[in-house]
């Protein structure tokens, strides 16, 4: 509970975060979170004492819409976002339909996606409440996200059919980089 309340902490201290999320609120998105980089590049800033946040790539936004499951849905929320902020570079996914990239049977909420995501400290997902409470889903805890360890979820562990995809991220991504504390393990 600790870590999630020093979790929470950081986010409510960063006037950008609580403005991406107020603007993400605002389209009213079923079951929506913003999750991944957007959370653990700002924990392992903070960890790694850094003045400034480190750029974000993206900012993944997932919801969960079992019935419209297009991509032009996706592309026209990406859309109304950019008309809300043009300087942010979002990215939305339905994940009622995410499962298909790497053949995993149907999700059934957005939480169970991000239980599906490749490395538990990206396993994250931030978003506020009716009343703007701050509500974290996090499947497999914060505990790695918070003691700088990069470790994979249960669908991407050793002598899995996922394990290479999760490799494979680590060399792209090389977040060793940019946060020379992190601690790699392989499970």
């Amino acid at each position: 509970m600790a870590e999630e309340t020093a979790l929470k902490a950081i986010i409510q201290n960063d006037q950008e975060m609580l403005r991406t999320l107020k603007i993400v609120q605002s389209l009213n998105l079923p079951d929506w979170w913003i999750c991944a980089g957007f959370i653990r590049n700002k924990i392992w800033d903070v960890l790694h004492g850094y003045p400034s946040d480190t750029p974000l790539n993206d900012i993944d936004i997932i919801y969960f819409d079992p019935v419209d499951t297009s991509i032009e849905t996706e592309e026209n929320l990406n859309k109304k976002l950019n008309v809300l902020d043009s300087t942010m570079p979002w990215s939305v996914k339905n994940q009622a339909r995410m499962h298909h990239k790497a053949g995993f049977p149907p999700f059934k909420s957005s939480q169970d996606g991000i239980a599906h995501f490749p490395e538990l400290p990206t396993a994250i997902g931030v978003k506020l409440t009716q009343d703007n409470q701050l509500l974290i889903a996090a499947p497999w805890g914060i505990k790695e996200l918070m003691n700088l360890i990069v470790s994979p979820t249960p669908y991407y562990q050793l002598n899995s059919q996922h394990y290479s995809i999760y490799q494979e991220r680590l060399k792209e991504k090389d977040w060793q980089k940019t946060w020379p504390l992190l601690k790699f393990r392989d499970c």
